[in-house]
């Protein structure tokens, strides 16, 4: 899912699902990823906890991607082949590690008024201890990327 700033909407018959995401300081990413529950972390999950949300880390959700491909014998997708190449990258490895999705109810993409509830609250973190940076995203097809190319041959 691609930024998309100021809300705007290219087509505003459609009414868009949102996500969260965070960029997390390189000291903190692993305790975040395998749950540990420090100090440092409160604020950011009480964040959470209060919209009844939780993270997942973008490289980790990749690789299970890659994994229930590969149970289901899912190798010649498209969307795999991606997902894989990325994954074995080891700048994109270091960039998505710290890299968190943001799920509200269980849900990886959510309405605009709970995206934006959420980010509100989330703002005044960002540049300090423990996140860099947070972005938003919609299921705007125009304004998510595409699987290149040489993966769709």
């Amino acid at each position: 899912m691609a930024s998309h700033e100021g809300n705007v909407r290219k087509d505003d018959s459609v009414d868009w699902r949102f996500q969260l995401r965070l960029q997390i300081k390189d000291e903190y990413a692993e305790a975040l990823r395998s749950g540990e529950r420090l100090d440092t972390l409160r604020s950011l999950q009480e964040i959470l906890d209060s919209h009844e949300a939780s993270v997942v880390c973008q490289y980790d959700a990749f690789a299970d991607f890659c994994a229930r491909s590969e149970r289901n014998g899912d190798l010649d997708l498209p969307l795999y082949k991606w997902t894989l190449a990325t994954i074995r990258n080891p700048d994109k490895k270091a960039k998505y590690t710290k890299t968190f999705t943001i799920y509200v109810r269980g849900e990886e993409v959510y309405e605009q008024s709970s995206a934006e509830a959420l980010e509100q609250e989330l703002q005044p973190l960002v540049g300090g201890s423990v996140i860099e940076d947070l972005a938003k995203y919609d299921s705007n097809p125009a304004n998510n990327p595409q699987v290149p190319q040489k993966y769709r041959d």
